[in-house]
């Protein structure tokens, strides 16, 4: 499997569901690892890799409050945010490198900025696209500098509520940028799956206007290849070398081979949902002269009456349409008919 490389045009107009692997944390801090994982994805046949672009101290401050510490029963329970940051942060002398890497092993790469540095300094790449994270839906200020950069802009809604979607919508049409893909989310991690609540993403492209799709955290492939059935026209999923490698997202993040198995899902119920048409194939025709029509069961003389003990509707179908049962019969042959003669109206007087 394979990928190539889209722009932000493609992503929105090409009709086919853009896939994208989320590295997030598992790079491990460690380069080799995130172009393995990069590596990955474009052999899994995903149509991009994500990054996330921010420093620890861009992103919180190093406190240890009670509201600084990550969430008990979290993964991260015991950290402090700037201690989870530090660990899962893609450094940014690393991102020339990656971003090359990419674009040499042929598939898209963007990034997630989260704060208004993060914007200018990933405007040298010239992504396909920006991603705005669910806990930075309320940053309207970074919203709208993204929005400014002209870019499809896909927004996560995994901690929204009605107001902060349209409030995020707002902001970039008035920067005028209409090209808003929202990502129906949950931020659990792992997302339990009665939590997930896919016909919301059917209601968000009826009230918005928008393209939607799907931010993944749940375990397996099976809502995001639902959610593609259900009309998303992207699919965003955490993806590591092996969850035994560890590391903040390792724990609902996808290995490989399972990306590669949910790609490939994807894109069979792609080709399944077609388009609306009753039209039947070249097979579909052939396999209708097997459906039933009236036969001949059992030997008639010219003359004869037809009955239910000589005429019956069987398989194949190149006899008269069953419709006519019912009026043919009491009908009189015009010649003998062997049983298996498949009837038809010159035989019938």
């Amino acid at each position: 499997m394979g990928s190539v490389i889209l722009d932000g045009n493609d992503l929105l107009k090409s009709g086919k569901v853009y896939i994208v692997a989320e590295m997030s944390a598992n790079h491990l801090q460690d380069m080799d690892r995130a172009k393995r994982i990069i590596s990955a994805a474009k052999e899994a046949g995903a149509d991009a890799i994500k990054i996330q672009t921010y420093r620890p101290d861009t992103i919180t401050i190093d406190c240890y409050g009670e509201e600084f510490l990550c969430t008990p029963g979290s993964p991260w329970e015991g950290m402090n945010l700037f201690e989870l940051y530090k660990t899962a942060y893609t450094p940014w002398e690393w991102h020339q490198e990656l971003f090359d890497y990419a674009k040499e092993i042929g598939i898209s790469m963007f990034s997630s900025p989260f704060d208004l540095s993060s914007v200018d300094f990933l405007r040298q790449f010239n992504m396909p696209a920006y991603k705005i994270a669910s806990y930075e839906i309320n940053d309207i200020p970074l919203i709208k500098k993204v929005a400014s950069e002209g870019k499809p802009i896909i927004i996560s809604t995994g901690l929204a509520n009605l107001g902060d979607i349209e409030m995020a919508i707002e902001t970039c049409k008035a920067a005028g940028n209409d090209q808003i893909i929202l990502l129906k989310c949950v931020s659990e991690y792992p997302t339990p799956y009665e939590d997930i609540n896919l016909k919301t993403m059917v209601n968000m492209k009826e009230t918005f206007g928008c393209v939607v799709g799907l931010s993944d955290h749940s375990l397996g492939s099976c809502v995001s290849v639902a959610a593609v059935a259900l009309g998303a026209k992207v699919i965003e999923k955490h993806l590591t070398l092996s969850r035994k490698d560890g590391g903040a997202d390792s724990n609902f993040s996808m290995e490989p081979d399972e990306f590669g198995k949910m790609v490939q899902d994807i894109r069979n119920v792609e080709k399944s949902l077609g388009t609306v048409t009753y039209e039947l194939t070249d097979r579909q025709k052939m396999s209708k002269k097997r459906s039933r029509s009236l036969y001949i069961v059992k030997d008639v003389a010219a003359g004869e009456t037809l009955t239910p003990e000589n005429v019956k509707s069987i398989r194949p179908g190149y006899g008269l349409h069953t419709r006519y049962y019912e009026e043919i019969l009491g009908k009189r042959v015009n010649r003998d008919l062997k049983k298996g003669t498949a009837l038809q109206w010159k035989f019938i007087d």
